[in-house]
């Protein structure tokens, strides 16, 4: 496998001692559950703010299963990564393989990102950039991927399918449908679509997750402990999240390299409601545009928590 020829380091990161109390109050799901309105409006904010979909395309989420790959670590922190990635898909309803499959999530280690990126990009720039729109979010974000000054950095690989055949929608390079030759012979590279029932509100494409990279910075990570490595990594591995997202208003996950002794212990309410959200079958991605669809995972989000409210205030009452 390319990555274990890439591969020649063999590196451990020691788990440090849990963090002192919080600092700062960032805005918690708890507190904004029982006011509606308010709980919604926080909720398409921090959709908003936190999702990064391909160019041009609908919030990919992976459609059945993941794999995850660990190199570059030690053998209990490595078990420990991967099982808690997988354990995080579970409980979405995915599927979640054993090591001896093709990884679909590849989590590396390394004590200079930077370079060590740019390297493996190098070795085969076309597992980030396959050559068809709408499978990642461009050039100029991937040269960001690679030069970057963060602890953890990701990238994500997307593809849109017709949801009724699981068929691409876009041209796939070097892709023919016919015999690509004489006249009209251009509309032989062009994907085959059909489209059941138009409507202008939702489309029968979606966008499903193919693979992601996640390289780790093992010497900056601050005092980051095991787990609250672990519940980021599961974080950035199933949602497309934005890496310059300022998302301090908000108890996150995602602001453990920001201050790791204010950041919450694992995946905070707002992780796991914006995950919830992303993977609940009833705001299914099908929306016809990007707004729409941040739209339904927002209401996934106020519409669950606020249910959950109310059942505890009736369970109190009786």
């Amino acid at each position: 496998m390319i990555v274990s020829s890439l591969i020649a380091l063999a590196l451990g990161i020691q788990q440090v001692p849990p963090p002192s109390a919080q600092q700062t109050e960032p805005t918690r799901l708890e507190d904004v559950i029982v006011d509606a309105r308010r709980l919604e409006e926080a909720a398409e904010a921090y959709v908003d703010l936190v999702a990064a979909p391909a160019r041009r395309r609908g919030l990919a989420r992976w459609h059945d299963g993941i794999c995850v790959g660990v190199a570059n670590f030690e053998p209990p922190l490595a078990q420990q990564l991967a099982d808690q990635v997988s354990d995080v898909a579970r409980s979405l309803g995915l599927r979640a393989h054993e090591p001896e499959c093709n990884p679909s999530v590849l989590i590396i280690g390394t004590t200079d990102a930077a370079r060590f990126t740019e390297d493996f990009v190098a070795v085969r720039p076309v597992l980030f950039r396959v050559g068809s729109p709408g499978m990642d979010r461009g050039a100029a974000s991937l040269q960001e991927f690679m030069s970057e000054d963060r602890p953890v950095r990701w990238w994500h690989v997307s593809l849109p399918i017709n949801s009724e055949t699981g068929m691409p929608v876009i041209r796939m390079p070097g892709e023919v449908n016919g015999a690509a030759a004489g006249p009209g012979a251009v509309m032989d590279y062009a994907p085959i679509t059909e489209v059941d029932s138009p409507s202008r509100l939702s489309s029968q494409y979606v966008d499903v997750l193919k693979r992601v990279f996640i390289i780790i910075d093992v010497d900056r990570l601050n005092g980051a402990t095991a787990e609250q490595l672990g519940a980021y990594v599961a974080m950035v591995a199933l949602a497309q999240v934005d890496p310059k997202a300022d998302t301090r208003a908000f108890d996150t996950i995602l602001n453990l390299f920001d201050d790791p002794a204010a950041a919450p212990a694992g995946l905070s309410g707002w992780d796991l409601a914006y995950l919830d959200g992303l993977y609940d079958r009833g705001s299914e991605s099908r929306r016809i545009n990007q707004r729409s669809q941040v739209q339904a995972v927002a209401a996934a989000i106020a519409g669950a928590y606020r249910g959950s409210a109310v059942d505890e205030e009736q369970a109190a009452e009786r």
